[in-house]
């Protein structure tokens, strides 16, 4: 007698994602190897591929991806001509780190550690004290921020060691939480537009004989996500954007570097049911959760208290062939927060991760609206997403 055959295509294997370049090359390695440049103490220079430089200023622009970069020359004709530079002149990228999002990034940046340990560990994620979802880009609901991430950053131990640190960046983000527990220390220097930031930032580089300046621009990302990686609008911001980079660079004090980067790259969706699976809608998803966290390309899910491997195992019949689904320890064991994760991080993270392979999205249509109807989405280990440019000029 034969025996049946199971035709059933087997999970993603947990091990077979991407993880993050962390401690080598991810963008929380990048400020410690900046500011051991300049012998502040207490940091390491992880990115052996830089070399130092007494001033140094990073330039994040939201959601531009080294993908999206590379495929758009004619909108980026001065970055195009710098990605020979990217990583110490490797012409390599560099890893966000996961998940691929602003929150999370950003305090990687700041604090030159990964998730694991700054504690950020998604869009959305678990309160483990009050068992609420915790929006960690908008600070909601509010939490104490030197509680939930306790690590100083990178620009305070510069401060202290007498480097001129700044950051330039929207005067609306200057008392926000997440600039205080991610980008904190030295001074912040609030200018609406784009070119009085880079104006400022050239000058905050000849403010001190070592500086450390930080400056950013979101509307590439807000572009993306309203109207696609293939809109006028987005190609409109990426040229704009790209002729800052320039008026920055053209102005650097001597010694100086700059680094151009991003938080993260993007993908557009598809609007139809086989590109985005709605939670809401579906009661197989929906069964033993009791929270769903994260993003629709990096999902955090919260079980039912005894509820976890029935959940796990569910979310792998269901999704397992377009996304990576790993139990919280699994995931952990596998490095996608970073080598370690700290106790106080452990229980933020999802009794289940799934994280995208394919073009497709976990969205929740009634629960978040505005998220599942934006045509760009990130969060993923997807080169697409995960890639970011290091670009560099040198005075």
């Amino acid at each position: 007698m034969a025996l049946p055959t199971w035709d059933h295509p087997e999970p993603l294997a947990v091990g077979s994602a991407p993880v993050p370049e962390y401690g080598a090359g991810s963008l929380a390695d990048l400020l410690p190897t900046l500011a051991a440049g300049m012998e502040v103490p207490g940091v390491t220079a992880a990115i052996r591929e830089l070399a130092p430089a007494d001033r140094a200023c990073v330039f994040l622009i939201d959601g531009l991806g080294w993908e999206q970069l590379r495929a758009h020359p004619d909108e980026a004709p001065f970055m195009t001509s710098l990605l020979a530079s990217s990583r110490g002149g490797t012409g390599r990228p560099i890893t966000a780190g996961y998940p691929a999002t602003t929150a999370t990034s950003l305090a990687s940046v700041g604090t030159g550690l990964p998730p694991g340990a700054h504690g950020l560990p998604g869009y959305t994620v678990r309160d483990p004290d009050t068992r609420e979802l915790m929006n960690q880009l908008r600070w909601q609901p509010w939490t104490a921020p030197h509680v939930w991430q306790p690590y100083p950053t990178v620009f305070q131990l510069a401060h202290e060691a007498g480097v001129h640190a700044a950051q330039v960046s929207s005067p609306a983000f200057e008392h926000t939480p997440l600039t205080k527990v991610a980008l904190s220390g030295g001074t912040f220097h609030g200018r609406l537009s784009g070119e009085d930031r880079m104006d400022l930032a050239a000058a905050q580089l000849r403010a001190g004989d070592r500086a450390l300046v930080y400056t950013y621009y979101s509307e590439v990302d807000g572009a993306g996500h309203r109207y696609g990686l293939d809109s006028d609008t987005w190609r409109g911001q990426l040229m704009h954007v790209d002729r800052l980079v320039q008026r920055l660079a053209e102005q650097l004090p001597p010694r100086s570097a700059l680094y151009v980067t991003a938080d993260h790259g993007m993908i557009d969706v598809p609007f139809d049911e086989q590109h985005r699976i709605d939670f809401d809608e579906d009661w197989e998803l929906r069964a033993g959760v009791a929270l769903l966290g994260g993003e629709g390309r990096a999902r955090h899910v919260y079980a039912v208290p005894g509820a976890e491997t029935d959940v796990l195992t569910c979310w792998r019949e269901v999704l397992g062939e377009q996304f990576w689904i790993a139990s919280r320890d699994e995931a952990i064991a596998a490095g996608w927060f970073g080598p370690t994760v700290d106790e106080r991080v452990y229980g933020r993270i999802g009794d289940v991760v799934a994280a995208a392979r394919d073009d497709v999205l976990i969205i929740a249509s009634e629960r978040e609206p505005k998220e599942s109807a934006m045509v760009g989405n990130h969060g993923s280990m997807t080169p697409a997403e995960q890639l970011v440019p290091l670009l560099e000029v040198r005075s």
